[in-house]
């Protein structure tokens, strides 16, 4: 079993599960900057390591994902081996997620909105959730059973992490069509967000491959700013991020809401 002191340096406050590196990025990273401003520890875990795209490699996507995290301020990013492109609901998927959510024992848990245009997305809304339930299961193990060895002798396995669910998940919402539960501000991270999104430059520079799937950077700019920018003027800010949570709020002070109403 890890120490104590290394079991805390694992830890993060708020977790951002997506299916791709990048996707983050574009749903959440301001939120995440944001968060660490506030001297949150944030974290990132990508299920896939980008081995379908249509450009690039995964080692590219790799490199890039290191630079991107340096540039959020995330104090962990690690990516899992699912299949990029076909991800599926599988108990042995929710158990890796599980595992991580064991180590890292997140407060706040950001998964994709449950619908969308990629399969990977939508799935992983409801995988995410699902490995959210069985982390917080005592009796429901979050690893593999060990394999046998060569010699037909079990392997030691380690005992498994002590049951751990976050307290609270919620739903990155961009590319949604639905009105949002809330709004982060992200104003003074706009460029932060950008740079870390730019930072995939295998995905994004302007290059010939997937020319006919991918905009030019210029737009990629404008494309994002806009969507920020909508989303900020909802909540009366310059720019924002939107989230969705299935729960109803609770409200301690009603002279303390935000958001003037005329």
């Amino acid at each position: 079993m890890p120490t104590t002191e290394e079991a805390d340096h694992h830890r993060a406050d708020v977790l951002a599960i997506a299916a791709h590196r990048d996707d983050v990025e574009q749903t959440c990273g301001g939120t995440l900057l944001r968060m660490a401003a506030r001297g949150l520890r944030t974290a990132i875990l990508d299920l896939t390591q980008g081995e379908a795209g249509t450009r690039g490699t995964a080692a590219d996507r790799a490199r890039e994902a290191a630079e991107s995290a340096r540039l959020l301020g995330v104090s962990q990013r690690e990516a899992l081996d699912l299949r990029d492109g076909a991800i599926a609901n599988t108990l042995e998927n929710r158990r890796k997620i599980a595992r991580v959510l064991r180590e890292m024992r997140p407060r706040v848990v950001i998964l994709p909105y449950w619908q969308a245009r990629h399969p990977d997305h939508a799935i992983v809304a409801n995988l995410g959730y699902e490995a959210c339930f069985l982390s917080g299961l005592a009796k429901a193990p979050a690893v593999q059973p060990s394999a046998p060895t060569a010699l037909g002798v079990t392997a030691i396995k380690e005992p498994d992490l002590p049951p751990h669910r976050p307290f609270k998940i919620v739903y990155a919402s961009l590319y949604a069509d639905v009105r949002p539960s809330f709004i982060v501000d992200i104003t003074p991270f706009i460029e932060q967000r950008q740079a870390a999104l730019m930072a995939y430059k295998s995905q994004y520079a302007n290059q010939t491959a997937g020319n006919t799937l991918f905009v030019s950077e210029e737009e990629i700019r404008e494309r994002m700013f806009a969507e920020a920018r909508h989303y900020g003027l909802l909540a009366g800010v310059k720019y924002g991020e939107p989230f969705v949570q299935k729960e109803v709020g609770l409200v301690d002070d009603l002279t303390l809401l935000p958001v003037q109403s005329i």
